[in-house]
């Protein structure tokens, strides 16, 4: 295990004295190195807590620019951002959080020709993404380069969080829950149907939370399980996902090609 600094035994002695994570679980965070595709709703307020709790390496991804409209929850960035590319606003604001860990920002598309290059040596992936084009590219790059995924999503009133090893035998891909979606042109946007800002600082959280869970190994195993948050009851339920035996991602079958 890492020596902690006396300055790391204060700044995270709240996770130290956790009987689950303790210093050998702190020392693997600041050893670590997590992704995060997409800085908008959900990658934010992740990339706060991923960095506050000292993962000791963080890349984000994205190619978009801070604009007004999403000041109502994406918690990273003030009006002074406004115009400036995501990673750049994401990652002056995260170091002033944490001058522990190391962020590198890369503004660019993920995409299945560019994604292997920029996932490749990372410890997780956590995709934030908001159409099922990103998340399946994410998804298939997990899958081949054995990296475990957190994904999140939101829509109005409602999320999902799940952790995904899709490689492994037993545990499905995020393929096999959504199967070969496409965004149709119809699809629902935020921008057409709303989204509550608290919902997807919720959503964040809860992937952030996963994100420590698979990088640290503290609490039960996630594998195969779902959750789904309704803010409007408000209630949570989880439910189990199998691997798809017709996966064109994880199958035996598909493999074997």
């Amino acid at each position: 295990m890492t020596d902690l600094t006396d300055a790391q035994l204060d700044r995270y002695a709240r996770h130290i004295i956790l009987p689950h994570i303790g210093g050998a679980g702190q020392a693997k965070l600041l050893a670590a190195h997590a992704v995060v595709v997409g800085a908008g709703g959900i990658g934010c307020p992740a990339l706060q807590y991923l960095a506050a709790a000292g993962v000791g390496r963080l890349t984000i991804i994205d190619d978009d620019q801070v604009s007004l409209s999403n000041l109502q929850r994406q918690v990273l960035f003030g009006e002074g951002d406004i115009g400036t590319p995501k990673v750049q606003a994401a990652k002056t604001a995260l170091t002033k959080i944490n001058a522990d860990i190391r962020v590198t920002a890369l503004q660019e598309r993920l995409t299945a020709d560019n994604g292997a290059a920029m996932l490749t040596g990372a410890d997780l992936i956590l995709d934030g993404t908001d159409n099922f084009a990103a998340r399946l590219a994410v998804n298939d790059l997990c899958h081949r380069l054995q990296i475990p995924l957190v994904s999140a999503a939101i829509g109005q009133f409602q999320g999902q969080v799940g952790t995904f090893y899709g490689w492994r035998d037993d545990a499905p891909c995020y393929r096999c829950f959504v199967g070969d979606a496409f965004d149709a042109e119809d699809c629902d946007t935020c921008a057409e149907n709303g989204v509550l800002g608290a919902m997807v600082g919720m959503m964040g959280s809860f992937a952030a939370m996963e994100a420590v869970r698979v990088l640290t190994g503290f609490g039960d195993d996630q594998t195969r399980k779902l959750h789904i948050f309704d803010g409007l009851k408000p209630a949570m339920r989880t439910i189990t996902l199998h691997k798809d035996a017709a996966c064109s991602t994880c199958s035996a079958v598909t493999i074997a090609k």
